[in-house]
């Protein structure tokens, strides 16, 4: 089983890259924001928990979301793997994933970080902010903001997964192609 856990900044090609990744590995892309989405519009015991909590504006708990993500998993336990994104974001999250995944019998391969200078980050979210209209892509300032965000909580994360010997940075510059091949020359080493 292949478990991939994909990770880079706001704007450094994960969407683009995940979707291609899945396709050639035929793994299940784990994304937490849409599994939430779709446990709350299930109306599911941890769904209607996980609501109750966002409308409070409070933040779900790791053990909520682990929950989410372990019935995903156990839904797909034929599958070549997963491809997580977005998860996880905090040391204390990929160790309760290391341990759920250990418990299956499996665990993570490898963290694939895309790297990506903050300049050139914000240059594409500014060009993906015209093309699509967020509102959260089409202001400089908040785009640093998410990035210096970004930074200063993954830290920890790729120390973890480095610790692991599992963590490769994979430099996002390039066509989608030259970058795509980079990560599957890192997969299939």
């Amino acid at each position: 089983m292949l478990n991939i856990v994909l990770f880079g900044p706001p704007g450094a090609g994960k969407g683009t890259q995940s979707e291609k990744l899945i396709d050639r590995y035929k793994l299940v892309h784990l994304s937490t924001g849409d599994i939430l989405r779709a446990e709350v519009a299930s109306q599911t015991a941890l769904g209607v928990e996980a609501k109750k909590l966002m409308d409070q504006g409070l933040l779900v708990p790791d053990s909520v979301v682990i929950s989410m993500i372990e019935k995903k998993v156990d839904a797909n336990v034929a599958g070549n793997g997963f491809i997580f994104d977005g998860f996880p974001r905090t040391a204390a999250q990929a160790e309760a994933l290391d341990k759920m995944l250990d418990s299956k019998g499996t665990g993570i391969n490898m963290m694939l970080s895309l790297e990506v200078d903050n300049e050139e980050l914000i240059k594409r979210l500014l060009n993906r902010g015209k093309d699509s209209g967020r509102p959260d892509d089409q202001n400089e300032e908040v785009i640093r903001k998410r990035i210096t965000e970004y930074n200063s909580k993954t830290a920890p994360l790729k120390e973890y997964y480095t610790s692991q010997n599992k963590y490769c940075g994979i430099p996002g510059i390039g066509s989608i192609d030259e970058i795509f091949l980079k990560l599957c020359t890192k997969i299939d080493s």
